[in-house]
């Protein structure tokens, strides 16, 4: 015995029209979702942990939006919902930006994880319960309800597909996250006004008003980012003191000081720690090759064009949109003796000749968002690799007590150079409680001479000590070396309750 066809339902909806809805409301879901890891990344860092809460997050709320929407389909009239659910996730969509931000000024983690699952679950939900709503609509019969349920779940995933790789490749790197979300708004909102009219002959004013408001606050909110880069919140702040003084900032970092009128001058204590390490590891004004894990403002290759005339430096700065506000705001010019590659540094060392640079500095971690693919054995391996016989490794490190990253980073390279030391003041190398701040290690397969790296910190003006030897494998402490099988960064980095 067969099924008989149930009597016909007039479809309010063309073929072409559900899969546009099913497509385009999937889509900005996935939109929502990277954004949001954007967004939150100033406040969070760009980590592990991030991810996780956000694509958990969303898949919560695409759960929830399916299943609700499925049973809010045999309860109330679809054609009465499908513009509310796009109009309301356009309004919350615009306002994100905004609410994240103010949230994230309050300082307080409950706040920020509050609005931020807000603005993350109500577009996501109420997106993803469209699927539902379209598919009942177009149900004529039983005969055909896995052609039609199969179809317009490949075409939402298809939609997903396309918003990842549309969001990740194309908008990220050319608009900033502010007019991502507001256009998705005010895409929403067409897209609510369009079906609206298409299946109810009506005009949604006042859901076009909550949408043309919410992204009009959007656009207007306050931003303190002078340029939104592909991976930072960037700004750039005068020193009030010093006349030529610049501070960029990333996100909340202090990533660089610049001088503008004198490039000699280096005013974080870990920037004049590697001054002093260079200075004590190779003689005075002599021309270098060196090679730069991250760039930053450049505050370390321009010191060395100036000290020590006839250095090239190669700096490979994964982040184009800070090269672009090096180069506007903090007076960046390259040639021959300074090359900046925009790209990964895991990828750009591997392009720089074997036994070819006389040092190398890292200063591409910073914060709690550390690129973990540089810092295990491997990466460290391609270092070495690129070095003289008698070339310095100079890394600048960021932990918190109780420094977990910073002595499996120490564990690392002693796995790869004959020779390692690491340099800190008294306070961050006894592990205070709560404490953190910056390290230098320091690597080279010849004997370090340390005695002058710290005559070096002291012509520098950086109280800082050095330990090696017994002292530093104490301090080590038995750390896990980190390698690209397993480099648990982000949870070593996870500072201890104060």
């Amino acid at each position: 015995m067969t099924d008989e066809p149930r009597a016909s339902l007039p479809q309010d909806l063309a073929q072409w029209a559900a899969a546009t809805l099913v497509f385009g409301s999937n889509a900005a879901v996935l939109v929502v979702e990277l954004v949001a890891l954007r967004l939150l990344a100033p406040y969070l860092g760009l980590t592990l942990e991030t991810n996780t809460i956000v694509i958990g997050t969303a898949l919560a709320a695409i759960a929830l939006g399916s299943w609700l929407g499925g049973r809010a389909a045999d309860v109330v009239d679809p054609r009465r919902t499908l513009a509310p659910l796009l109009a309301v996730s356009g309004a919350v969509a615009a306002l994100t930006p905004m609410a994240v931000r103010l949230a994230g000024a309050t300082g307080d983690g409950s706040v920020l994880f509050l609005v931020a699952g807000l603005t993350i679950v109500v577009p996501g939900a109420l997106l993803s319960a469209v699927t539902p709503m379209v598919t009942k609509l177009m149900l004529s019969s039983l005969a055909e309800t896995g052609t039609v349920v199969g179809r317009l779940s490949g075409l939402g995933t298809a939609g997903a597909i396309f918003g990842t790789v549309v969001t990740g490749f194309v908008l990220i790197s050319r608009v900033p996250v502010t007019g991502i979300m507001v256009g998705l708004g005010l895409a929403l909102l067409v897209a609510a006004v369009v079906t609206e009219l298409g299946i109810r002959r009506r005009f949604p004013l006042a859901a076009s008003a909550v949408v043309l408001g919410a992204s009009l606050v959007g656009v207007l909110a306050p931003s303190d980012c002078d340029a939104e880069t592909t991976y930072h919140c960037a700004s750039v702040v005068a020193d009030p003191v010093r006349e030529g003084g610049r501070t960029l900032v990333l996100d909340t970092l202090r990533h660089s000081y610049v001088d503008l009128d004198d490039p000699t001058h280096l005013e974080f204590s870990y920037v004049k720690a590697l001054a002093g390490v260079t200075e004590a590891s190779f003689p005075a004004g002599e021309p270098l090759a060196a090679y730069h894990l991250g760039g930053g403002g450049l505050t370390f290759p321009r010191y060395l064009a100036t000290t020590r005339p006839g250095t090239t430096s190669v700096v490979s700065e994964i982040d184009g949109g800070v090269v672009a506000v090096d180069r506007e705001r903090l007076g960046l010019e390259t040639g021959p003796e300074l090359e900046v590659r925009v790209e990964d540094g895991r990828t750009g060392i591997a392009a720089v000749a074997t036994d070819s640079r006389d040092l190398v500095v890292g200063d591409a971690f910073g914060g709690v968002s550390v690129p973990w693919h540089l810092t295990t054995r491997e990466a460290v391996g391609e270092v070495r690799r690129v070095l003289t016989d008698d070339g310095v490794y100079a890394a600048n490190l960021i932990d918190y007590d109780p420094l977990g990253f910073a002595r499996a980073e120490l564990a690392t390279l002693r796995q790869v150079f004959d020779h390692v030391a690491l340099a800190a003041d008294p306070y961050t190398l006894d592990r205070g409680p709560g404490g953190g701040g910056n390290l230098v290690a320091v690597a080279s397969d010849a004997p370090l001479d340390l005695a002058a790296v710290e005559a070096g910190f002291e012509d520098q003006g950086v109280p800082w000590r050095i330990i090696d030897g017994e002292a530093l494998t104490a301090w080590i402490d038995g750390a896990q070396v980190l390698t690209d099988d397993y480099a648990p960064v982000d949870q070593l980095l996870t500072p201890s309750p104060a």
